[in-house]
């Protein structure tokens, strides 16, 4: 079974072959397209200086989703000072497909 290391817009995961993994929002993919990976910093036992050239891992994308809402809250005692936000973050469903070095 292959593994690599790769960096996906400045956040590095260890990947398997058929691994199912969550990345920050795609916006430019669709369910069922492909996204290739070319930033990967490890295959095997082969590491990169910082890349390993010639490395890719591809994916295809399963699909969007959001997170559980966060609520956040500020608050100063005695100055009548309330804030109330809710943040949503989004992310993509990829899942691993082929490691080549």
């Amino acid at each position: 079974m292959a593994q690599a290391i790769i960096d996906d817009r400045g956040r590095k995961y260890v990947v398997h072959d058929g691994d199912a993994l969550i990345v920050d929002f795609m916006s430019e993919s669709e369910p069922g397209s492909q996204v290739v990976f070319d930033r990967v910093l490890a295959v095997g036992n082969t590491f990169g200086a910082p890349t390993v050239p010639g490395a890719s891992v591809k994916a295809v994308v399963e699909g969007h989703y959001r997170d559980k809402k966060v609520i956040v809250a500020k608050f100063r005692r005695r100055k009548d000072y309330r804030r109330k936000n809710g943040h949503r973050q989004s992310y993509t469903r990829v899942t691993i497909t082929s490691i080549s070095s």
